[in-house]
Formats: structure tokens, sequence, C-alpha cells
């Protein structure tokens, strides 16, 4: 058993029976008594866990909080975190830190924010945390005043007015919606909301939002089984409820790490007889999906529907003509000094 099994197992044990022996302790590790000693200081000393001996029962317990601390139960900082537990921390970390601009987690979130300090540890056990980097391109910043008024607006359940630039049309409109449910995607935020002027579930980007005013009318409930079939059946960031399905495939090359990812979560995946890997998956707006496919250049074919690949392949079309062939003539030029 290794030290850090060693350390949970000490915590496990104390808490589970009250107050533990050394004897029973170290043959429960299988370590000597020098090396639960070590333990039980590093217990004490590093992670602040109020571990006494009590004479009167022969054994260990927790005792007091250490240094003034707050008399709550004690609990390991979470140094060892699986993938999953790890990213999940450290995402919520980071995006409840990307909020502080206006001063909404200093008001409402700051001590969420110090839970979340507490389990990535402190001092120099922490140090970790430093050598650990989620790296985020493309993302969109959301006001951090019309967060607030987001969330405000959904947990109190009521109606916003909305001053919306909306970007595939290039105006600005004006409209009363519900929010129903916040949504974080490829470093976006977006609100899914009933749209009283559309009538009809609409998804939002928050950057998009020019002004947000909090009405007293109620939100009009949409049950979230019915937000999520309505909204969770597109690709990406793009909602919809009646969705198309794409049918590619990626070159052999491209399959070693295509095959290991998730696109979307009712994909459909198969690795062909000649190392090619055929992906199936469903969308509803074509746009976001198209940019992704065109950074797989020639590693991908769209086989189905016909209309996606006319797309992908008049973009590429696009993006060639921005290279005509009098460019690699100046560059050979450039090359040999013009001779």
């Amino acid at each position: 058993m290794d030290r850090t099994a060693r350390l949970y197992e000490i915590e496990r044990l104390i808490r589970h029976h009250g107050h533990v022996g050394r004897h029973a302790l170290m043959a429960r590790l299988e370590v000597s008594r020098a090396t639960l000693k070590r333990d039980l200081e590093y217990l004490r000393s590093r992670l602040h866990a109020p571990i006494d001996y009590d004479p009167d029962v022969n054994g260990y317990r927790f005792g007091q909080p250490m240094s003034g601390r707050a008399a709550q139960r004690h609990e390991l900082p979470g140094l060892w975190f699986s993938e999953s537990e790890l990213t999940a921390v450290l995402m919520a970390h980071r995006l409840l830190s990307e909020l502080d601009g206006e001063g909404v987690i200093s008001r409402h979130l700051a001590p969420l924010l110090a839970r979340i300090e507490s389990l990535l540890g402190q001092g120099a056990e922490a140090s970790w945390r430093d050598r650990v980097r989620i790296l985020g391109t493309g993302k969109r910043l959301a006001s951090g005043r019309f967060f607030e008024r987001v969330g405000q607006a959904l947990a109190q359940r009521r109606r916003l007015h909305l001053h919306y630039m909306s970007r595939n049309r290039g105006e600005a409109t004006e409209r009363d919606v519900s929010p129903q449910r916040l949504v974080h995607d490829r470093g976006t935020w977006y609100l899914d909301a009933w749209c009283h002027s559309r009538c009809r579930l609409l998804r939002f980007s928050l950057d998009a939002i020019e002004q947000a005013v909090l009405l007293a009318e109620p939100a009009r409930d949409i049950p979230l089984a019915d937000v999520e079939a309505a909204m969770d059946a597109g690709y990406g960031a793009f909602a919809g409820a009646r969705p198309h399905w794409a049918r590619l495939v990626f070159s052999a090359q491209a399959a070693r790490w295509v095959a290991h990812q998730q696109w979307h979560p009712q994909q459909r995946g198969r690795r062909l007889a000649d190392g090619r890997w055929q992906l199936e998956l469903p969308y509803t707006d074509p746009t976001e999906l198209v940019m992704d496919l065109l950074r797989h250049g020639a590693d991908v074919r769209v086989l189905a529907p016909v209309a996606l690949a006319r797309q992908v392949r008049e973009r590429h079309a696009a993006a060639a003509a921005q290279y005509p062939q009098e460019t690699d003539a100046m560059n050979s030029s450039v090359a040999t000094g013009g001779r």
C-alpha cells in the first residue's frame, strides 16, 4: 500500500471506529511503527488533520481542529483525483475565476470558489495544481453583469428582457424570454430560453447580449425533458429537434485519434477493414460541423448527406482560391533572388 492509500486508510479507520490503536493501524497498513509515526505526522502538519493520541482509549482519534480552523468535519484535500474528477474540479475553478471581472464571484460565488480551493489543496502540496493547465482557444467571455442577471432569472424563475445582437443576421433585436437553463460549450456560455416573440425555444449566446433587464413576470416553465428534446439533438451549440445524420470516413492516420474522440453523445463509429474510421452523428445546423470537418482537411470525407458534402467541398474550394498558382510562382521567385 503506497503512502497516498495509507493516508486515506488512516482517516477512514479513525472516522469509522472513532479511535484506533497503534498496533491495529500498523497491522492494517502493514507498516512499521516508524512509518506509521511519519504518516501521522504528515497528516497533522501538512494536511491539518486534527489527529490526537488519547491515552484513555489507547488509540488515535480526531480531536479539535488545528490552527483555529472552523470546527467542521475534517476532510483530506483532494490531491489525488481521477482524470474525470481532476478535469471537473479544475474546469469549475477556471470557469468561476473567469467571472470575477465585475464582482459576481466576490458577492455570490466566493464561498464555492473557496471550497474548490480547499479541495485542490493548499500550500506546498498544491504546487502540482500550477503544473496542470486547461487550454481553451477562441472562448468568448460573457459579461459578468449579464451572467449574474441570467442566473438570477433562472433561480427566481422570472422573465428577462434582452437587447440581443443576432450574428447570423447582423441585426439587433429586443425580446422577452423565459430562461430554462445555462449551457457551456467550447468556451462559450449560452442560455436556452423560451422566446415569447418567436413562441419557441431558442439558444442565446451570452456574449451577444447587449442589455438584460429582469422582469417581474414569472417565467414560462418548460419541462427539462422537453428542453433537452428540443435543444440537444443538434451538433455543438446549434440546437434543433429534427436532426440529419452525417456519415463520415476518416483516413487510417486520422483514425488513430478520431476513434477516441466524442463528437456527439449519440455518435456511432466503427473501424473499417483498411484501418479507416467511419463515424455517424446527428446535426441540425451544419455550421459548426462543417468548421470541425475543415480542420481535418483531406483526412476526412463526407459520404452523406449530399448537401453536407457539397458545403464542405465548396468551403475547401473557396479556401484554395485564396492561394492561386501565382502565389507559388512569386514565392519561387523570391527564393531564387529573382534570377
